[in-house]
């Protein structure tokens, strides 16, 4: 996330993260340094606006907290949020926050915070370019990065580029087809991996949450993420697959074994065999300093465009 332009030590981006369970507002530095953060529950119970006057005044705080606490001057502001969404997340319609159809998140906090830029993208976008950055992917040019955690999701770095497709959604591993005919997923589709493999899949197939998992879930989460993934690096051309997210980590050894087991009997085209999959190594910290990333590349590109 290096500039070409003139750089300020003081200068920071405010990050926001938007999850299923939880919402995070950090600040950032340029080289990737979580300053400050705060987290709150996603009640998806609240209607469109009162889920947005939470976050709203997490926005505010930050705000404050960047020159009274930082010394600092917030000067661009990344979001991650889940999807789908709309470019640059002008609108977002998360799949497990019913509230929030084509909710429009870019104006709503332009509403909070004046006359500075703001950038958005896919939460497993910005985890990727996290990793890519900072993480388990860094000095990779080809990866993916996934979120295994109450959703799905994923973002497909290629020859250093990530991915956006034509709407700016591409990398929605979590609706990969992994077993047909298998459960009814939020998006409508049957067997996606986001209806097999979640923590809210894993709540709905086992009655208990995805933190009190038997071996078995923990073995059979991973089987179905290493298949998706497996189909995913045969398809992209891909070597390593980045994982966070608290179901994934939560699982931790035996998820990960598990998966590269499957992907071992999967991957066996001459340029995908030895494929890995790994832990995210920036642990929690990934999706504030990936939708920091979000933020600093948009400011960067403005910068440079004619």
């Amino acid at each position: 996330m290096s500039d070409k332009h003139e750089e300020k030590s003081s200068d920071l981006a405010l990050a926001i993260d938007i999850g299923a369970t939880k919402m995070a507002v950090g600040l950032v530095t340029r080289r990737g340094e979580m300053v400050d953060r705060e987290i709150i529950g996603t009640d998806r119970d609240k209607n469109a606006n009162d889920l947005f006057g939470g976050l709203a005044i997490l926005v505010k705080r930050h705000i404050e907290r960047a020159g009274e606490r930082h010394g600092g001057k917030v000067v661009v502001i990344g979001i991650g949020s889940a999807g789908p969404i709309e470019p640059d997340c002008v609108s977002v319609s998360p799949l497990n926050i019913p509230s929030w159809r084509r909710f429009p998140l870019q104006e709503a906090i332009r509403e909070v915070v004046v006359d500075v830029p703001i950038f958005g993208d896919l939460d497993a976008k910005a985890f990727a370019l996290a990793e890519g950055w900072l993480g388990s992917a860094k000095g990779h040019s080809n990866f993916i990065g996934m979120v295994v955690s109450t959703g799905v999701g994923g973002g497909i770095v290629l020859d250093g580029k990530l991915l956006d497709g034509a709407s700016g959604n591409a990398g929605h591993i979590g609706h990969i087809i992994v077993r047909p005919d298998g459960n009814r997923c939020g998006c409508g589709a049957r067997g996606c991996l986001e209806a097999e493999a979640s923590g809210s899949a894993i709540e709905q197939i086992t009655g208990r949450p995805a933190t009190e998992p038997s071996y078995e879930i923990m073995q059979r989460t991973g089987r179905m993420v290493g298949l998706a993934v497996a189909s995913v690096c045969n398809l992209f051309d891909l070597s390593l697959a980045v994982v966070g997210g608290s179901v994934a980590l939560g699982f931790g050894p035996t998820f990960f074994h598990a998966a590269q087991a499957v992907m071992d009997d999967h991957c066996k085209l001459s340029f995908s065999q030895g494929a890995r999959i790994v832990p995210a190594h920036l642990g929690d910290r990934s999706p504030i300093i990936g939708a920091a990333a979000i933020g600093w590349r948009g400011l960067n590109r403005s910068m440079s465009a004619p």
